[in-house]
């Protein structure tokens, strides 16, 4: 039996291009502005002034180490739990749904201050290496709701039951289970909640403010306030060196995927 394919019809294409208008238009009219620096010419004064910035270097180079201790992190929480879950807990599975969609409800502000609030006078208030920590548990904690969605949708999508068994069944033990058997069908899914991460994590602006770190969001606020060309080259910049990155993650994540997976 052959099935015909059916033309994009006038309306799907509508209702392709006008996200993608709504979306373009507005970082071209950034990016014809950031050229604008010097009056009457177009050119790349205003990107060579950020770049010119010991600040942005270290500011991005402090979110993107960030980004990556949320994602690992956050993947050796969720991926355990979600496991655990489908395999043996499936009753718990609209109980786990909520408290994660608990840290996507919160305003941002009231998490980073009750935070500080819970842990004051101690060592995660008064050293920079407990704060920072404090800063990693906000954005691992905003990071859940996608992390989880995600890979929870990649384990619905394989039998885990008969994985696991299987593997069970050659000797393999629960971390080799999980390291060399499950997390390898569902990386796509966990780059995926990595993606969204990363992308959240970079830029984010008011956990990192409000715990006083030195990190890209707050850099570009600042940046906001005293430049007038410069924070349209910023942007512009940023996602550009986002694009980047989340093209290199799903550049691996490609080669790990046809990477034959040894034996357990």
């Amino acid at each position: 039996m052959t099935t015909t394919r059916q033309r994009p019809t006038l309306l799907s294409w509508i209702a392709l291009l006008l996200p993608l208008l709504y979306m373009f238009i507005p970082l071209a009219s950034t990016l014809q502005f950031s050229l604008q620096a010097k009056r009457g010419e177009i050119g790349f004064s205003a990107y060579s002034n950020v770049l010119a910035l010991p600040e942005f270097v270290s500011s991005f180079n402090f979110s993107f180490w960030t980004a990556i201790l949320t994602i690992v992190i956050g993947t050796a929480i969720i991926v355990p739990t979600c496991f655990w879950v489908t395999l043996r807990l499936p009753q718990w599975r609209q109980f786990v749904e909520f408290f994660v969609l608990i840290s996507f409800v919160t305003p941002t502000v009231v998490l980073v201050f009750g935070l500080v609030r819970a842990h004051n006078l101690t060592g995660l208030t008064n050293t920079a290496q407990g704060v920072y920590i404090l800063l990693l548990g906000a954005y691992i904690t905003r990071a859940f709701p996608y992390m989880y969605r995600s890979v929870d949708a990649g384990l619905r999508a394989i039998n885990v039951r008969v994985l696991t068994e299987a593997a069970q069944s050659l000797g393999a033990n629960w971390f080799t289970i999980l390291a060399r058997v499950i997390l390898p069908n569902i990386i796509v899914a966990v780059l995926n909640g990595a993606f969204v991460t990363f992308a959240i994590v970079i830029t984010e602006y008011t956990i990192a403010a409000l715990l006083s770190q030195p990190a890209f969001g707050p850099f570009m606020q600042q940046i906001g306030t005293r430049k007038v060309y410069e924070p349209s080259a910023l942007t512009i910049l940023s996602l550009l060196l986002t694009w980047l990155c989340v093209g290199v993650f799903q550049y691996v994540g490609r080669r790990s995927v046809g990477a034959p997976i040894s034996g357990v």
